[in-house]
């Protein structure tokens, strides 16, 4: 793997129930400030994406948040970052998002962070990029849908050198050396390419 520049990062607009998450935010962003690599996220100022921001913004890193138009208010958008991009559309954020970044991890989150994280795994197994992409699982919050990724196997709906594609560790610098060995899988998508 390439030298990261910048991870792309995305979380919640919440803060969650635990404190764990929201420590685990702050170290993420404090470490990738630390390591020089830059942060790529959803622009917001509150919850997760708020804490983690603030934090590398503290240590002297570089951050960069990509938030949309229509959630400029409702997800108050920082106006503290290195740079901020307000963009039309989730798919204009999502695609910007990708192209600034080396590499993705979701901490925990909602709706949008499940959506996210599976899009960019999604893109990874199409080949359509060679990016890790990994989950930082506080807390094992991530537990349950890495069984499912396991379930998907199991039922044949994943080949399991593609399940390799998610990388997952619970604590922040184990997991971006993880990634930063990570090396891309390369196996066609298609369990059973027959016709019916």
């Amino acid at each position: 793997m390439k030298s990261m520049r910048r991870i792309c990062v995305f979380c919640g607009s919440s803060s969650g129930l635990r404190p764990a998450y929201t420590k685990a935010a702050e170290e993420l962003g404090r470490y990738l400030s630390a390591s020089k690599i830059g942060l790529v996220f959803g622009g917001g100022k509150v919850g997760l994406m708020g804490a983690m921001a603030d934090a590398a913004l503290a240590a002297g890193g570089e951050v960069i948040g990509i938030i949309p138009e229509h959630l400029m208010a409702r997800e108050i958008g920082h106006r503290g970052l290195t740079k901020m991009h307000v963009v039309g559309s989730m798919h204009e954020r999502k695609t910007m998002m990708s192209d600034l970044s080396d590499a993705f991890i979701a901490m925990p989150g909602g709706f949008g962070t499940f959506e996210e994280f599976c899009e960019v795994l999604t893109w990874s197994q199409l080949g359509l990029h060679q990016k890790p992409c990994g989950l930082l699982n506080v807390e094992d919050y991530y537990s349950p849908l890495l069984q499912m990724f396991d379930r998907a196997v199991e039922e044949r709906f994943i080949k399991a050198d593609n399940r390799q594609i998610v990388l997952s560790h619970a604590h922040v610098p184990q997991l971006v050396e993880m990634m930063k060995s990570w090396k891309p899988v390369h196996v066609e998508k298609w369990l059973d390419r027959s016709t019916r």
